[in-house]
């Protein structure tokens, strides 16, 4: 239920920044990816957690992310921000490629945690930036864009080596 609530928020939240509304959308992003952060601790704890909820939980944080940018990126597109529409996808595919990684790797038996900028990261980056652009200037978007796709690129990559390093050490027989 918090998983679905979590999504339905990012929804309103994507339809907001789509408006221009950064400030509150920005509000929402944090709280409904709170909401979402919580989700997983609390189906362990009350014992109710299982394989398909952990990828049901997984794929939407996924959607999540990428419905607050899309309405960002419809924002963007009216203007013909250029720029910012190509930030937008190459901050979702970097996002996506983070969380790929992290599967890929758990399928062959290894444990990734590391990362240097994780969800909770990059949705704090988005709901504070969202907000500063309403409070400050607008153009603080462009600059959260580009930590966003940057930061969230080179995660992937960094994953992506700690994995080779890890599969490595396996191959020779140490554990991960």
């Amino acid at each position: 239920m918090l998983t679905v609530l979590g999504l339905l928020g990012n929804v309103a939240a994507g339809a907001l920044a789509a408006d221009g509304r950064f400030f509150w959308a920005g509000i929402v992003v944090l709280f409904s990816s709170a909401l979402d952060m919580f989700d997983g601790a609390l189906a362990r704890a009350t014992g109710q957690a299982t394989p398909f909820g952990s990828v049901f939980d997984a794929t939407i944080d996924r959607v999540s992310e990428a419905v607050v940018l899309f309405g960002l990126l419809l924002y963007f597109s009216d203007r013909g921000d250029r720029t910012e529409e190509l930030l937008i996808f190459v901050a979702v595919v970097g996002s996506i490629l983070v969380s790929y990684v992290r599967a890929r790797a758990e399928i062959i038996g290894l444990t990734m945690k590391e990362g240097a900028f994780t969800r909770f990261e990059r949705v704090v980056l988005v709901g504070l930036g969202l907000i500063a652009a309403a409070v400050i200037d607008n153009d603080i978007l462009s600059y959260v864009l580009w930590v966003l796709a940057a930061l969230a690129s080179f995660t992937a990559v960094q994953r992506l080596a700690i994995v080779w390093a890890k599969a490595r050490d396996m191959n020779r027989g140490e554990t991960n």
